[in-house]
């Protein structure tokens, strides 16, 4: 076991003191809110159970330790499924008193995602039996169920609807179907092996063996033509363009939820590495941001100045996404650069008196967004059980 110096631990242990701190500071009776109650964090609703933001911080909750985040992870998916949709679907986010449910604007498909991974864990982990919430995973599967193409067995989804929701991946998403792929393993579906080998075939079109399905070859051959390969997973597939500007996120979860095999993975790791996405902060989340003249820019890519080049999800650094890069490492047996890549982290999130900043510019580095972000705090906290050997991280 790779250990790093004591200064460095100290520095890591401080973090996962605050990072308790914080989840405790913003959990309310009805579950745990996506940042601290501020006056723009409540313009901005910040001040809600969201449904993505939730489920990774009740996997960090459930194993905790603290009482009062074990009932806070129930709570908070208690009140995702109380205001779950009559056709299954789990909400954007919800009103810690139960009065709202959002759906975004073109759906949310992950938030019906991320709820199903993290019941699972707290069947697994936390205080509640393994058939707690049966009625709503149900129903939740039988939704998924619906948008799942009937060969290649992905899930298909509208562009900007899932946690990058101003990003125009559309068709089969990389970030949604490994998230899929983990749904499948964990609830026991059927077709889990389809979904694997299909992933691998279209997301990583560069492969020399063809797929037996037609429309599979075709949809590789459309996603291939004139481009090389980027050592990455494609970051989505759809009739008429693919994504290869490098989506950091998708690419880790393929690696987190066993998609990627041991030769795959490592290139992920390497091709992330060698563009610096770790360094200073891991990390970013976008390789090769879209400029204005891409063809895959997007008005609505420029709202509020948001999402330009080295912004927010095109190529901003996002550390609760750093706690899922350390976790990848941790899983690879590379320890000595996951506790390197986990002191950033524990440096990023202290930095402003720890104001567990949203996201950081990708090159000047300067602190974007809402502070006291929960899965900031959360995914530390796993990352750095994925180090220690503690409570189940994921």
């Amino acid at each position: 076991m790779t250990y790093p110096d004591a200064p460095t631990l100290a520095q890591i242990d401080a973090c996962a003191e605050a990072s308790l701190d914080l989840l405790q500071r913003n959990l309310t009776p009805h579950g745990i809110l996506a940042a601290t109650r501020t006056e723009a964090a409540v313009a901005r609703r910040y001040t809600r159970i969201f449904g993505r933001d939730a489920a990774i911080c009740v996997m960090a909750m459930c194993g905790s330790g603290v009482p009062a985040l074990e009932q806070g992870a129930v709570a908070s998916l208690d009140a995702l499924a109380a205001q779950q949709a009559g056709n299954g679907q789990i909400p954007k986010y919800v009103d810690p008193e139960g009065r709202d449910a959002d759906f975004w604007y073109l759906g949310c498909i992950d938030a019906t995602l991320w709820w199903l991974i993290a019941v699972d864990h707290v069947r697994r982990h936390g205080q509640v039996g393994a058939s707690h919430w049966q009625p709503e995973v149900d129903r939740a599967l039988g939704w998924l169920l619906a948008q799942e193409h009937q060969h290649f067995r992905l899930l298909q989804q509208n562009e900007a609807s899932d946690w990058a929701d101003i990003m125009p991946r559309s068709g089969y998403v990389l970030y949604t179907n490994a998230l899929w792929y983990e749904v499948k393993r964990r609830h026991g579906l059927d077709h889990a092996e389809a979904t694997l080998h299909h992933f691998n075939h279209l997301f990583n079109p560069f492969q020399r063996d063809l797929p037996e399905y037609h429309r599979a070859r075709l949809l590789r051959h459309y996603a291939r033509r004139g481009r090389r390969d980027p050592g990455l997973y494609l970051s989505f597939v759809n009739l008429a363009v693919v994504g290869d500007e490098g989506d950091v996120f998708g690419n880790v979860l393929a690696i987190q939820s066993g998609l990627a095999d041991a030769s795959m993975a490592r290139r992920i790791v390497d091709t992330i590495a060698a563009a610096g996405a770790d360094d200073p902060y891991p990390v970013r989340v976008v390789l090769h941001p879209l400029s204005r003249q891409h063809e895959l820019w997007r008005p609505y890519m420029a709202r509020h100045q948001q999402n330009m080049v080295h912004q927010y999800h095109n190529g901003g650094i996002w550390p609760f996404v750093g706690g899922f890069w350390v976790m990848a490492l941790a899983r690879l047996g590379l320890e000595a650069q996951a506790w390197s890549d986990l002191a950033r982290l524990a440096h990023v999130n202290a930095l402003d008196d720890w104001r567990f900043t949203e996201w950081f510019h990708g090159r000047t580095l300067a602190p974007m967004g809402m502070a006291g972000q929960s899965w900031n705090a959360a995914t530390f906290l796993l990352a750095r059980r994925a180090l220690t050997g503690g409570a189940a991280a994921w």
